[in-house]
């Protein structure tokens, strides 16, 4: 069966495009157009579609607005259209905390030169949420968190905002899984915490770092597969939210304790014996920039046993053959559950490789992060 869209867009020009793209698929049926956020919260709820394309930009509601109503009447997983600047990945940010699955960018550009290009990966984004865990027969509102008191940084690391900060997405309510989740870890010394994730991986890091106290023993790294203008912004909304401090990775920055660095989009991190972190050119040949195999990799040749890596939500097999070198070393992997994912493709491929030494729940993973740390 066919999976049902609705294109939103004020753009006549873009709804017309980004359906005849769809429509060329046929694998996907574009069941309405909307073209601002109050139509397409209507068109929702009449036309029940299986995923829905939605700018952010549009009269009378924007499209942040018409998510967080769409997740409370018919939650739906929604696409974000979003531009490549700093504002723009602001906006996208708040749109993946509103409810949101996944964006792309939106670049009448590329959409002229790379048309090809354009229509797979919209394609195979549109078929691939689909399958998200994001429509569920009811969504529940998460409870207001309190601003974390800042912990004081030094300047080169960049200080904690005293902006309020944006309420965590809401989880969806699911049945619970049916294997049950692992027992609590033991205590290691560990020298390093690295943490893969992709398609809902923003939501999710939020999730797991801000249960992190100040003091935490451990230096972290971050893998999240995001555009070279997304992870500043993130990297700076993750500071404002955490008691922990972070920042986006530069090449010769120092990992130390309390201090998780976000591995910059459209390159590669890798970690020395040193601590030291080496930013390189992203390889066209790699279909991930940054890649979590790369990072987990350099770990495991500088860290041996000494590292946690934990891999959360997201599409594909990322970070699988950079955890079975972990694993050698005899390092431990941890893996999100398949009912608290967004997407069950990158802990699932940890899971089916037999690599995972626990499976948690999202809400579960800062928690025994802290457990097996401190």
């Amino acid at each position: 069966m066919a999976v049902k869209v609705l294109v939103v867009d004020d753009s006549g020009f873009f709804r017309r495009r980004v359906s005849e793209i769809l429509s060329a698929d046929s694998n996907i049926q574009v069941v309405g157009t909307a073209t601002n956020g109050k139509e397409a919260i209507d068109q929702a709820l009449a036309l029940k579609p299986d995923v829905i394309t939605m700018d952010y930009e549009m009269p009378m509601m924007d499209g942040i607005t018409a998510v967080r109503h769409i997740m409370q009447r018919c939650p739906t997983p929604v696409l974000m259209f979003s531009s490549l600047t700093h504002e723009g990945a602001r906006v996208t940010l708040d749109a993946l905390d509103a409810g949101a699955v996944d964006f792309l960018p939106k670049n009448f550009e590329d959409i002229s030169r790379n048309p090809e290009k354009v229509k797979q990966l919209l394609c195979e984004k549109i078929l691939s949420i689909s399958r998200s865990n994001r429509r569920v027969s009811s969504y529940s509102a998460p409870a207001p968190v309190a601003a974390p008191a800042p912990t004081p940084a030094p300047s080169s690391i960049g200080s904690h905002g005293s902006s309020a900060p944006a309420r965590p997405a809401p989880i969806p309510a699911r049945t619970p899984a049916h294997a049950p989740s692992s027992p609590a870890p033991k205590r290691k010394a560990y020298k390093l915490v690295a943490i893969g994730t992709s398609t809902g991986g923003p939501v999710a890091l939020q999730r797991v770092l801000t249960q992190l106290p100040a003091n935490f023993p451990a230096p972290i790294v971050l893998i999240q597969h995001m555009p070279a203008a997304f992870t500043k912004a993130f990297a700076e909304r993750l500071d404002k939210l955490c008691r922990i401090s972070v920042k986006e990775a530069e090449d010769g920055d120092i990992l130390r304790p309390g201090l998780a660095l976000l591995a910059p989009g459209g390159k590669q991190m890798m970690i020395d014996g040193r601590g030291a972190v080496k930013i390189l050119p992203g390889d066209e040949r790699l279909n991930y920039k940054p890649c979590v195999d790369i990072t987990f990799g350099s770990a495991a040749k500088s860290y041996g046993d000494k590292v946690l890596a934990v891999v959360l939500t997201g599409m594909g097999a990322d970070g699988r053959e950079g955890a079975r070198l972990l694993k050698q070393g005899g390092s431990s992997i941890w893996a999100q559950d398949e009912a608290s994912c967004v997407i069950y493709g990158m802990p699932m491929a940890i899971v089916k490789a037999e690599l995972a030494d626990a499976v948690y729940s999202l809400d579960d993973i800062g928690k025994h992060i802290v457990e097996a740390c401190i």
